[in-house]
């Protein structure tokens, strides 16, 4: 298969992250596919419309059709596309990212069916979601790790003399920003020298949350917005602890850069985390929001800087199995 037909959500705009549309299509066309895009529209109506009339336009064209399947609004989009390339007797994979996937495998079982048992293959990124959709009788699912390119990822061994926290998410309630917050709160409060960075677009307000929540506290965060990859990686140089607070979560690709980076990871303990991180080998896991939890691991890695830049070590050589000249080899044998 060489001609591919790529639906997803490739935004480009202040509110959004880098999607996976975004990321793994120019990887393809490295390896000499070509590709054709489905929707870079904001609006949400239109952005559908966009997706359905690429599958007709293109029907001629694409040898298969991969649609980034998410759990909340874009499962919709999903289910959408999927029947339409059923009609139209298209093959289509779903590459599943959402962490909440396996609630609408509960909740929307004849959706799911109707999605998931007429496609040609399905991907994940994630041993959970793998798992998740076995369970459900979901047997062809292909576990094709989320990637990078590490060549552009520079390891760097951390000190750990004050603390330095770095957060890179959308703000979304979903991913549990304010959490972020308190953690700070609690290490001021405690006498810790403490700096933290959040990095991000806006998605649904949270930011607006996390700054209020900031002032009435009395604490002092560094906010940059949505940044370039490339800036963002930079900025990682500054900072020693990445935290992910999130509530749902798969495979997220800010925690594998962060883990490239040579940044020790606490992260809350959903979704797809546990598959990804060992706890106490190449990270830390706690409890969903839970600020104690991570202050706790926080001081850890402060009071054991050896043990810490262990993890970090044990965190880059593992992911350094997602690069995508590794990772390229299992896309071929789907896409073949």
């Amino acid at each position: 298969m060489k001609n591919v037909l790529y639906i997803g959500n490739k935004l480009i705009n202040k509110r959004s992250n880098v999607s996976s549309i975004s990321v793994l299509g120019p990887l393809f066309e490295s390896e000499g596919f070509k590709l054709e895009y489905a929707s870079s529209y904001d609006n949400k109506v239109i952005r559908l419309l966009d997706m359905l009339w690429a599958c007709i336009k293109k029907r001629e064209w694409a040898d298969v059709v991969i649609i980034d399947t998410y759990s909340t609004w874009n499962f919709v989009y999903a289910f959408l596309v999927s029947q339409l390339c059923r009609i139209l007797k298209l093959k289509y994979i779903p590459s599943l990212n959402g962490g909440n996937l396996p609630m609408r495998l509960i909740k929307n079982p004849k959706m799911c069916q109707s999605i998931f048992n007429s496609s040609y293959k399905l991907v994940s990124p994630s041993l959970y979601l793998k798992e998740a959709f076995e369970k459900h009788g979901f047997e062809k699912v292909y576990y094709i790790p989320n990637s990078l390119e590490l060549d552009l990822y520079q390891y760097q061994k951390k000190e750990f003399f004050n603390i330095n926290l770095l957060w890179v998410r959308s703000f979304s309630k979903i991913y549990n920003p304010l959490l972020a917050v308190k953690i700070l709160k609690i290490l001021n409060e405690e006498g810790f020298n403490v700096n933290l960075c959040m990095v991000g677009p806006d998605s649904d307000g949270s930011l607006k949350e996390v700054k209020q929540l900031a002032n009435k506290l009395g604490v002092t965060i560094k906010f940059t917005g949505k940044l370039p990859k490339k800036e963002w990686i930079a900025l990682a140089k500054e900072y020693n602890i990445f935290i992910n607070t999130t509530n749902f979560d798969n495979m997220p690709v800010s925690v594998i850069e962060a883990m490239s980076l040579g940044l020790p990871v606490v992260s809350t303990n959903v979704g797809g985390i546990p598959f990804l991180i060992e706890h106490g080998k190449d990270g830390l896991i706690v409890p969903p929001n839970n600020e104690e939890a991570f202050v706790f691991a926080i001081k850890q890695l402060l009071n054991y800087p050896i043990a810490s830049q262990t993890l970090a070590f044990n965190a880059r050589k593992k992911v350094e199995q997602f690069d995508w000249r590794v990772i390229k080899y299992k896309w071929m044998d789907v896409l073949s």
